[in-house]
């Protein structure tokens, strides 16, 4: 039952998430499943989960993005992809939640400091893209968090909101796929879960709905922190645990 409940509550977070309702959500899935599973194996769950929601938010924010950094950072993005399924591959499962949860910790620490990079005095540099990508690459193929890297790099570029997010959108929709090989490579997706976990998969798109509908309608700061509490508390608890 517990199993069920996680993936019922993944599916909804990562829907939400692609929504609009904040990055701060998909981030959850990963430590969310890591309760019921392995870490290497909440990453292959995930994974496809990520790319059915990929699909509905591409949709949503088509033609919006800067093809300029994507071709700038994703090279650099898919090394950081190989390093990251290397470690995931070959680590041991305690210090993979570890690592998880100092990425999670990671996350939530950006998003407090968030506002600092917006109003930032910046000149641009190439190499930013490329850091950015390596680190981003390996943090989402480690722990499905390659998400602050890549926001501050876009944060500093004084793009506007729609081309903002519709780059984000659709940097991680290629990530995600180029790293499913990868790990189908080192054994890591078992396609007899998939298949079991079909059935929560049309929650995907009802999230990325709601999420829209709801992202106008409520306080977005505060529900933001409330989440950065309930990720911390994660992280905490993949620490110690």
């Amino acid at each position: 039952m517990q199993y069920v409940i996680i993936l019922i509550l993944v599916s909804v977070l990562i829907g939400l998430s692609k929504g609009g309702m904040g990055a701060v959500l998909a981030v959850l899935a990963t430590p969310l499943l890591s309760q019921v599973m392995p870490v290497a194996d909440a990453i292959g769950l995930a994974l496809p989960m990520l790319m059915v929601a990929d699909v509905f938010a591409l949709w949503v924010y088509r033609n919006t993005w800067d093809m300029r950094y994507i071709k700038l950072v994703l090279p650099f993005a898919v090394i950081g992809i190989v390093i990251g399924t290397v470690l995931l591959a070959n680590l041991p499962n305690q210090t993979l939640k570890h690592i998880l949860a100092l990425f999670t910790l990671a996350f939530a620490v950006y998003k407090l400091a968030g506002d600092r990079f917006i109003s930032a005095e910046y000149q641009p540099r190439d190499w930013h893209g490329y850091v950015a990508g390596i680190v981003s690459g390996t943090g989402s193929a480690l722990a499905n968090v390659g998400g602050p890297p890549f926001t501050i790099y876009m944060l500093l570029q004084n793009l506007s909101p729609q081309t903002f997010v519709g780059t984000m959108t659709l940097f991680f929709a290629l990530v995600n796929a180029i790293k499913l090989p990868g790990l189908m490579i080192a054994g890591l997706m078992d396609f007899s879960k998939l298949i079991g976990i079909a059935w929560v998969l049309p929650i995907l798109p009802l999230g990325v709905w709601v999420g829209r509908y709801f992202v106008k309608r409520i306080n977005q700061l505060a529900f933001e922190r409330f989440m950065l509490v309930v990720l911390v508390i994660v992280a905490v608890y993949l620490l110690v645990g």
